[in-house]
């Protein structure tokens, strides 16, 4: 864990408050750090977060918010 933070820019504590659910909107470079360290896609990590079940919230407000760009 220690590798991967301070490979993302992140401090450990951080990583660990991500990890445990204590930081529940991360920002998105954040994310995008640790993903791109974990040789994960943006695509991959989304996909995780809409099958959880918190996450069907947020991709339906995700489908919104994309809707009300479009429009």
């Amino acid at each position: 864990m220690l590798n991967t933070a301070l490979d993302a820019g992140v401090s450990p504590e951080t990583l660990r408050k991500i990890e445990s659910g204590r930081v529940a909107t991360p920002a998105f470079p954040t994310i995008a750090a640790i993903a791109d360290v974990l040789g994960l896609s943006l695509d991959a990590v989304w996909s995780e977060i809409s099958q959880s079940d918190g996450g069907a919230e947020l991709a339906r407000s995700g489908r919104n918010a994309r809707a009300r760009l479009a429009s």
